[in-house]
């Protein structure tokens, strides 16, 4: 063989062992050039590849006679490619016996020749027109990991609210009493904000009553909803698509902290699952308020995600987002809008997170100049600003009814009423599919199982349980996710937990506002999002493993068991969170309450008939004596007793004193109640006129 048929077939050998694409990968190139950047050595021989003389040439220190032969040695080199390529040409065209050679299918080397057409010129990039571009775009916005998440949150919140959306217009969940007072709270909110955004804290209900508006959390954040549609068939059917929406929120935000903090897909589906649809959270159904907590777990993924933070990577500086953090800030005040109830507790834990971030700040930046960087610290200034100015916004009306109506305070004794045993957090409520009917003796005694049956699911215990031990979280961690869990469930019994003296009763005495929390038991909102935490943890160190063993496996690709033993966790937490909640009909509107004005009394009259009442009145929203909320005012509850002998003198003089002129009997309602009999009283000489109207008796005063 000649010198230059030997270079030749060095240089395909060469050739060879590079990248398809032509260019040496970083590591190749580090190998090849050495730490000192000289020669390596040639492949197989152990041999330096060019010895001191060659160095020499290669780096222009070498003598005149050294760069003569370093011409010589180009020029021939030059040669011997250029004879190489024809001979591999040549080759390529014909065998060894000179017939036709191997297609262009393989080469000798068992690969594809180069596009023999390129040498006429490359091909031209494709040129995208917009509608392919915004294609595309859309595209990806549809296969994207959280379109996928809200989509499949959605489907899922349809599935496990069924019948839900069957009727939507003439039923409401589990009852018609609570749900109608958010039904018409909604509505109010709305239809205030349109006509009359100075009288919103005085609504047409609890008449004469100012500041009414504040006598229950008030779903204000609603309240966009709330100017959609007018009467109570739309108030209904609003109601229950933000019912179906707040699931799936919940679903989706608890999803995003998960995947935030580190954990894997399937895994953040289980933290999901498991917060949205807790068994316990099933006698909460009739509570919009409560369900409506979805924008707790994606505020703080949201927040998270500004500061560059995750619970299994820790501080990571260069992911920052003062957009995230902002847009966190601004989420957490709508959910504080939405009530006290759930909101207050999230909203002295952003304030001690606020602490303690304040004081990492002030130790860091002695050592690091701006730890948390300009742009963050104004979002979270503004954030923080607009947060603080939402509360103190919705915190005044509350401080003004406590001022004038003392007996809206809650009492220890209230507290003691409605703590929950620790046998609550293992006794499901009777909504639930699984163990309603198997935990029926467990409720009997409880004093009040509405909100004494805690149960987070026991496949959920389970999985947190295991996270304790096989987790992709760090152990302190794990320890400090479990002593959440303690608290949170130490908290959520009230005074039953050495009698609350270090727990629930320094928080009722000395925190403002907390002494109007009535009901402990929902402090297990927390214990919930902790325990999916700790599960989120242990599912996806399991993905993890699995994903291990398919590997392991020939082709690696996980069978189709492996991949239906990833999804175990996620259909077990959701089969416990089935459901048998009831969908009552909803009372008719009477025709009466379309036509007769206000000021007007409705009876008879409590807290659960009035309840539907306000509802009624969503079509026109004449002031009303009626309403219902979590007390009675003292003028409420006098009109009350002072009409039980209605008609007569006195019961009329006093109706007329406090402005009301018309009275509505519905005569179906009567029975059983103290105001049965009195259609049958005379109205004579009492300046009243009585009139028909349907079902129902107007007394005009």
């Amino acid at each position: 063989m000649t010198t230059e048929q030997s270079d030749a077939t060095g240089g395909r050998a060469r050739s060879k062992s590079q990248p398809a694409d032509g260019d040496t990968p970083p590591d190749a190139a580090a190998e090849a050039a050495g730490i000192d950047g000289t020669a390596g050595k040639a492949d197989g021989d152990g041999t330096d590849a060019a010895g001191t003389d060659d160095k020499a040439r290669a780096d222009g220190t070498a003598g005149t006679d050294g760069k003569a032969e370093t011409d010589r040695t180009a020029e021939t080199k030059s040669k011997a490619e250029t004879d190489g390529k024809a001979e591999t040409v040549s080759k390529a065209g014909t065998g060894k016996d000179g017939t036709a050679g191997k297609d262009e299918s393989g080469g000798e080397d068992g690969k594809k020749p180069a596009d023999r057409w390129t040498a006429f010129g490359p091909a031209p990039d494709p040129v995208l027109t917009r509608p392919r571009r915004t294609f595309r775009a859309v595209g990806r916005f549809l296969v994207h990991e959280w379109t996928l998440a809200a989509v499949a949150s959605l489907a899922l919140a349809v599935l496990m609210t069924w019948p839900t959306l069957r009727y939507p217009r003439y039923t409401l969940p589990q009852d018609y009493w609570d749900p109608s007072l958010q039904s018409w709270q909604m509505a109010w909110s709305g239809h205030s904000l349109l006509t009359d955004p100075g009288q919103l804290w005085s609504s047409n209900t609890f008449f004469p009553e100012p500041w009414s508006f504040a006598f229950s959390d008030t779903l204000l954040g609603y309240a966009p909803a709330g100017m959609i549609g007018v009467g109570p068939e739309d108030a209904l059917l609003r109601y229950n698509i933000l019912f179906v929406l707040a699931h799936a929120l919940a679903t989706f935000g608890a999803y995003a902290l998960a995947r935030q903090l580190g954990a894997g897909r399937i895994a953040g589906a289980v933290a999901g699952a498991s917060y949205a649809y807790a068994p316990w959270l099933l006698a909460q159904a009739g509570h919009l308020h409560i369900i409506s907590n979805g924008g707790i777990p994606l505020a703080l993924a949201m927040l998270a995600r500004g500061h560059g933070w995750s619970l299994r990577y820790g501080y990571r500086p260069r992911r920052r987002h003062a957009g995230w953090a902002f847009a966190g800030w601004v989420v957490a005040a709508w959910q504080l809008s939405l009530g006290f109830g759930i909101g207050l507790p999230f909203a002295y834990l952003l304030a001690g997170v606020v602490l303690v971030s304040a004081a990492v700040w002030a130790v860091r930046r002695l050592r690091v100049k701006r730890p948390f960087g300009r742009w963050l610290f104004l979002a979270d200034l503004l954030g923080g600003l607009v947060f603080a100015a939402v509360g103190a916004l919705l915190a005044g009306p509350y401080f003004k009814v406590a001022e004038l109506h003392p007996n809206a305070a809650r009492t220890l004794g209230e507290i003691q009423l409605y703590s929950p045993p620790a046998s609550g957090f293992f006794t499901a409520p009777a909504e639930s599919r699984i163990w309603g009917e198997l935990h029926e003796g467990a409720r009997a005694v409880l004093p009040w199982h509405p909100e004494m049956t805690l149960l987070p699911g026991f496949v959920l215990y389970a999985l947190a349980a295991g996270g304790l031990f096989f987790s992709v979280w760090r152990v302190r961690h794990r320890l400090f996710l479990l002593a959440g869990v303690l608290v949170t469930m130490a908290l959520a019994m009230g005074t039953r937990f050495l009698d609350g003296r270090f727990t629930y009763v320094p928080l009722f005495d000395h925190l403002p506002g907390w002494n109007g929390l009535r009901t402990p038991g929902r402090m297990m909102l927390w214990t919930t999002l902790l325990l999916g935490l700790l599960a989120a943890g242990a599912v996806t160190a399991f993905c993890g493993r699995v994903r291990e063993l398919a590997a392991e496996r020939v082709p690696p690709w996980p069978g189709p068991w492996l991949r239906l033993a990833t999804l175990v966790p996620l259909l077990l937490v959701v089969v416990e969170g089935l459901n048998v909640t009831p969908h009552p009909v909803v009372p008719r509107q009477p025709a009466v309450m379309r036509t007769v004005d206000g000021p007007m009394l409705v009876l008879p009259s409590s807290q659960n008939l009035d309840q539907p009442v306000m509802l009624w009145s969503t079509d026109r929203f004449q002031p009303m004596v009626n309403g219902g909320s979590g007390f009675t005012p003292h003028s409420q509850a006098q009109v009350r007793e002072a009409t039980v002998s209605f008609p007569d003198l006195a019961s009329v003089d006093y109706l007329r004193r406090l402005g009301v002129k018309n009275v509505v009997v519905l005569r179906d309602r009567l029975g059983g109640t103290p105001w049965e009999g009195m259609l049958d009283r005379p109205v004579d000489g009492l300046g009243v006129t009585r009139e028909e109207v349907g079902d129902a008796v107007v007394y005009r005063l």
